[in-house]
């Protein structure tokens, strides 16, 4: 258990990981209660899988004990908080704020579809047409009845100066099987989200983890997801050529997978961290020389091919926390962890990695989170869903100049 307090805003989280979820609540509960200085505005549970056939009853005990103005959460297939991850087991991670100054404006959305392509539903009426400046939206969602990536896209074109942060529910393999909550009610589609704004900062990390291969090469032959060619010259003999450079280690890397990284924004000179947004390449043809990638590319376009490893993922998250606290007015006060199911033990030789890097950087802070079937976030200052990231919100009181 963490509790802290930054200016007027406080935070607590707790992590249990009984398999009576009657006892992790129980526990949680108690242990953020005593580190709040009274009910909290926003409160924020993440569920093991293991536990979604007594949610209901979870959701209501929270309600009960902690009695928050809002309650969001989902289910994940594993569960992080306070420094530590519990992978494919029964654990519950809560965290909860006392947010004075701040408004918390709570929303459940749905995706209906329309002869017209589709429509997005829930939006509440207090929700302003230009949302606040300094405004950021936290959003769980359920992966097979919600594409988020749309929602993004269309906020990107309505809010574009509003960074949104989150995550898919997971742990499901199958339609309604996945839950997110809002407040006393419990969902299995839609997504569940918050708007904040006001006497709080929040602060993004995404963490693609990757690093680049070779150089950028201008897109000069492509079709929806396929590069055919860049720089004039096939995809495939272009890969071929980087390849034949690299050293051995870096060969098996591209052989165990293979990313390009698309750049965000075209007028920059020179591309660095943060420049690209990393998408895998899901298929090649050696007859065509062709590649596709799980993404929209077009003519012009700036791609760069991209490595991922352990070693890589360590410090790329590393170096963007250690930004964030090298750049923040007031320290941390709190997070909230958006972790890839495909990261954990499965990239990392040791347990809890985004967990404990997230405390080792930013200090001893309340912290959730949860591994996500995709993990919402921005990168170049445009919101985007992705894979194999780690994404962290970061809360601190905001500053003002006296």
């Amino acid at each position: 258990m963490v509790g802290m307090t930054n200016t007027a805003c406080q935070f607590a989280s707790a992590l249990f990981d009984s398999p009576d979820p009657a006892v992790a609540v129980e526990a949680a509960c108690q242990q953020v209660s005593e580190a709040l200085a009274g009910a909290p505005d926003l409160a924020v549970c993440f569920v093991s899988h293991d536990h979604a056939p007594a949610l209901e009853q979870i959701v209501a005990e929270l309600d009960r004990r902690l009695r928050p103005r809002v309650l969001l959460g989902c289910t994940g297939e594993s569960i992080a908080g306070v420094g530590r991850e519990i992978e494919q087991s029964p654990a519950i991670s809560l965290w909860a704020a006392r947010l004075p100054g701040v408004t918390v404006l709570p929303m459940h959305l749905d995706f209906q579809r329309t002869p017209e392509g589709g429509s997005f539903t829930g939006w509440p009426d207090e929700l302003p047409a230009q949302w606040p400046a300094g405004a950021a939206l936290i959003m769980l969602a359920e992966p097979f009845s919600f594409p988020a990536d749309t929602l993004l896209e269309r906020l990107g074109e309505d809010q574009p100066h509003v960074p949104i942060v989150g995550g898919m529910a997971s742990g499901a393999f199958s339609p309604g099987e996945n839950r997110v909550f809002l407040n006393h009610a419990v969902y299995d589609s839609g997504a569940v989200a918050v708007l904040l704004h006001g006497a709080l900062q929040v602060d993004t990390v995404v963490s693609q983890g990757c690093r680049p291969i070779g150089r950028p090469l201008v897109v000069t032959k492509a079709d929806r997801n396929v590069i055919y060619e860049l720089g004039g010259r096939p995809a495939m003999a272009q890969l071929q050529e980087i390849f034949n450079a690299l050293p051995p280690h870096d060969q098996q890397l591209v052989q165990q997978g293979l990313h390009v990284g698309r750049v965000i924004d075209e007028y920059r000179q020179t591309f660095g961290r943060g420049d690209f947004l990393i998408r895998n390449v899901v298929g090649a043809d050696r007859a065509t020389g062709a590649i596709a990638i799980g993404d929209f590319v077009r003519v012009g376009q700036t791609v760069q091919f991209h490595v991922r490893d352990s070693a890589s993922a360590d410090e790329d998250l590393r170096a963007l926390l250690d930004s964030v606290r090298s750049t923040e007015q007031a320290g941390a006060a709190g997070a909230l962890l958006f972790t890839c199911n495909g990261r954990g033990t499965r990239l990392f030789d040791v347990p809890d990695h985004d967990a404990a890097a997230v405390q080792a950087l930013l200090g001893d802070i309340p912290l959730a989170g949860f591994f996500a079937q995709g993990e919402i976030g921005p990168v170049g200052g445009k919101n985007f869903l992705h894979g194999f990231t780690a994404s962290v919100a970061v809360f601190r009181g905001k500053v003002t100049a006296s």
